[in-house]
């Protein structure tokens, strides 16, 4: 299984960044230029930041863990797809097209997590503290709860390609939902009580726990996220399992 998962990462990486000039050059510019529009956009309208006086930092703390796990959660979703003609080997499953893509996924973030928050402590000037057990925390609920929704995704897209648009539209808000602008302290007690249920918040509020020595989440609850994740873990191998025959013929 191990030589499996290892040679389907291999093709991630060739298919997925050996394609472009740039390579992995581009998977770093690209969360950079987001976090700069940001911090462009609303330095111009608002003093200072909901946390710190630092726009790129504030910013980076909530866009990363956010993009992360819902490019994650695409890309767990599309792993039967992508990896259909292998699986007709009996060694390769779905679950192994998941894990590589999972393993992948892990590694960059966690490269890309610290190249874009030491650039920004660096060219600012900032104090260099970094809480890493709260950051890998955060990168590794990013994961777990992308395996969850992805696998169901995963069977949800397959068996029926109009979820795919419904997908699309219905995550489209959550850039809004998910505390990436302002800290959930920040919303109205309204929005709070149902801003609480998105699990992003969450993990959001744990990435920015590792990177500001002074701010508590005291909203954040690591067990509502795991729950989630593991519940939708649950069904979505469930069904892969009892309909992959089918999945495979679709």
């Amino acid at each position: 299984m191990m030589r499996t998962i290892g040679a389907l990462v291999l093709r991630e990486m060739a298919t997925t960044y050996g394609r472009s000039a740039g390579g992995y050059f581009w998977a770093i510019i690209e969360p950079v230029a987001g976090i700069a529009f940001l911090s462009l956009i609303f330095s111009m309208a608002v003093r200072q930041p909901s946390l710190g006086t630092n726009f790129p930092l504030f910013y980076a703390s909530g866009y990363l863990p956010f993009v992360m796990t819902l490019g994650t959660i695409s890309k767990v979703a599309q792993s039967v797809r992508f990896s259909k003609p292998f699986m007709a080997y009996p060694c390769v499953t779905f679950l192994d097209a998941i894990l590589a893509r999972l393993v992948l996924a892990f590694l960059t973030n966690l490269i890309i997590i610290a190249i874009v928050i030491v650039g920004i402590m660096l060219i600012y000037s900032l104090p260099l503290w970094l809480d890493f057990a709260n950051v890998l925390l955060s990168v590794c609920l990013g994961m777990l709860l992308a395996a969850g929704i992805g696998s169901l995704n995963c069977y949800l897209m397959t068996s029926f390609p109009i979820y795919e648009q419904l997908w699309s539209i219905a995550t489209r808000p959550l850039f809004l939902m998910s505390g990436v602008f302002f800290t959930y302290d920040s919303m109205p007690p309204m929005a709070q009580n149902v801003l609480w249920y998105n699990p992003l918040v969450h993990q959001v509020g744990v990435m920015r726990q590792g990177l500001y020595p002074v701010y508590h989440g005291d909203y954040i609850s690591v067990s509502y996220v795991l729950l989630v994740s593991l519940v939708t873990l649950f069904f979505g191998l469930l069904l892969l399992s009892r309909h992959f025959k089918q999945l495979m013929e679709a």
